[in-house]
């Protein structure tokens, strides 16, 4: 298909104190959410000074998207839409339908299948189209990237860098620990076609880094960021938990991985670096948390692979993914459904990929 544009779609934070509780009302609105849960999530904001780090890691990824562009002959405008703050994404679209665009593909800054991870940015798409209105430019989303070199490589490397600031004489009893966000199990049934397919792409990626950055060492998946009231179960263990077990059992260092994210925002940047960076503390843990993508030259180049493989007529045979799970450009129609709508269940403030 012809494509005249590419958009950055992602979650969006406040970036004032005076943003942030609009924004967590944006996030929960019809969902149940206590007012008690927004203001502790609130609170973590305010640890920041009121500031998300995600808006400007998504200007810096759409900075060095564009320059990647230009240095390799890809030449399509990039523009950039927020599910919950500005640029909130129907304005973006009606910035590109002014500016003539008619068909673009949208890179949504989420590796993995789910609800809330994927399905639900298909809504957002289909929601900004809608409120702009019939000359909406029609937007195709480009598949999910959990198997991409572009994605797994730059985690490697963080794994392997993260492992070199812990003590050598502890390697024996040094764990990995690859983290994602928590969603409910009921959601987690039905993630891809035929149920599983977020925490079965998790467990491949978390597979691949181990393998190549320390195959020597044990390793687990475990989750992390959960805010859904008590009685939905959620996907667990909960990292802290874990850490309590690991040092009962004789660890005595972790490297804790992200991999569930693409860079390092609040869900990084306080579950892990405050939280449970503290828990560890308590235990007498030796902590070090991997980094993220972010504007990885590796990650950044992937999201121009992903293009060429849609606009090119030998698409196909440029694809790189790794492991072994089945991958599609366009999910199918039943592809995660929830087994009812999201509510109280649904996470908040953050989610899976953002």
């Amino acid at each position: 298909m012809a494509y005249d544009a590419v958009v950055l779609v992602s979650f969006g934070g406040p970036e004032r104190p005076e943003d942030v509780m609009p924004f967590l009302q944006n996030v929960t609105r019809g969902r149940g959410v206590p007012p008690e849960r927004l203001a502790e999530v609130a609170e973590h904001y305010q640890h920041f000074g009121g500031v998300s780090p995600i808006n400007q890691q998504c200007r810096e990824l759409l900075a060095a998207v564009r320059e990647d562009f230009a240095a390799n002959g890809v030449d399509l405008p990039v523009y950039w839409g927020n599910r919950n703050w500005d640029p909130m994404l129907a304005d973006t679209v009606a910035q590109m339908r002014d500016d003539g665009v008619t068909h673009a593909l949208a890179f949504v800054t989420s590796a993995f299948g789910g609800y809330s991870s994927c399905r639900q940015y298909q809504e957002d798409i289909a929601a900004a189209r809608a409120a702009v209105g019939p000359d909406a430019p029609l937007i195709d989303k480009l598949r999910q990237f959990w198997d991409h070199p572009g994605f797994v490589e730059p985690h490697v490397d963080a794994v392997r860098s993260a492992l070199g600031r812990l003590d050598p004489a502890k390697r024996d009893t040094t764990r990995l620990v690859f983290t994602a966000h928590s969603i409910p199990n009921s959601m987690a049934a039905n993630a891809g076609p035929h149920g599983g397919r977020y925490e079965a792409q998790l467990a491949e990626v978390a597979r691949l880094v181990h393998a190549a950055a320390a195959p020597d060492l044990p390793w687990d998946l475990v989750w992390q960021s959960r805010s859904g009231p008590p009685q939905v179960p959620w996907l667990e263990p909960d990292v802290n938990d874990h850490l309590r077990t690991l040092a009962e059992a004789g660890t005595t260092a972790v490297v804790v991985s992200p991999i569930g994210f693409v860079s390092d925002h609040l869900e990084v940047v306080w579950d892990l670096d405050s939280e449970a960076r503290q828990t560890a503390g308590q235990l007498g843990l030796d902590f070090v948390r991997a980094a993220t993508p972010g504007t990885d030259p590796r990650f950044v180049a992937m999201v121009r692979e992903l293009v060429r493989e849609r606009t090119d007529p030998d698409g196909v045979g440029l694809r790189r993914r790794l492991g072994e799970l089945p991958m599609w450009d366009t999910c199918p129609t039943v592809c995660c459904v929830p087994a009812r709508r999201p509510a109280a269940a649904t996470p908040a403030p953050g989610h899976p990929t953002s």
